[in-house]
């Protein structure tokens, strides 16, 4: 699969921002298997970048497809099946179930495309060292454990992107880099891209290709 991005433009934008950004106005494809690093300054325009990729906002002028699929086209009954089987998120407000544990999070996300055991699952949330707050709801957790609680829920499907939105924002170094680590391993293991889109380099994280928005 390719993601093809073509003069792609927030409709609230002016056309000026194509001028200096390396992603607005451009034509641009990624390949599947790209680690692709977006350096975004505050109000460039981040977060409604990784939602158009994701279909959930169409409020910009250009194109945007997933091989042949116009994903302004797409009603939501189409893209159902490229959500499930072929693009996974973490959202920069992480919109995770607050009134259900922890283990439900996972577990209602798990069961909608069984890709990993409930056994993977629970080594996850070990190795990223949130396997006590399993039972713990959501809301209770620091904004910090809910983060890996997200990023964890985005591994459990099949993917071909993976979107991710400040996906560290509330990680210290020594928990980003264990989140990195089992990002870019599930990354491999499916040949998938990465889409990290960040106020800033992220070191650690091992780009094929940068942007600047």
């Amino acid at each position: 699969m390719q993601l093809t991005i073509s003069n792609l433009l927030p409709v609230y934008f002016e056309k000026s921002r194509t001028q200096t950004s390396e992603v607005w106005g451009k034509e641009i494809v990624w390949q599947k298997g790209e680690l692709i690093k977006i350096v975004a300054p505050s109000g460039s325009g981040k977060s409604s970048l990784i939602n158009f990729l994701y279909g959930m906002r169409k409020d910009f002028d250009g194109a945007i497809r997933y091989d042949q699929q116009d994903i302004r086209n797409m009603n939501p009954e189409q893209l159902a099946p490229l959500r499930k089987d072929h693009v996974s998120i973490v959202f920069q407000d992480l919109r995770l179930f607050p009134h259900q544990t922890v283990a439900e999070n996972l577990e209602i996300k798990r069961q909608l495309n069984p890709f990993h055991s409930p056994e993977k699952v629970l080594e996850m949330t070990e190795r990223l060292g949130i396997g006590t707050k399993m039972n713990s709801l959501a809301k209770t957790c620091s904004y910090g454990e809910q983060q890996r609680v997200a990023i964890i829920r985005a591994l459990l499907q099949p993917f071909d992107f993976l979107l991710l939105d400040e996906p560290f924002s509330h990680l210290d170094d020594r928990n980003s880099q264990n989140a990195m680590q089992l990002i870019l391993e599930e990354a491999k293991a499916r040949n998938a891209s990465i889409v990290l889109a960040d106020l800033e380099r992220i070191e650690f994280f091992p780009y094929t290709r940068l942007f600047h928005l």
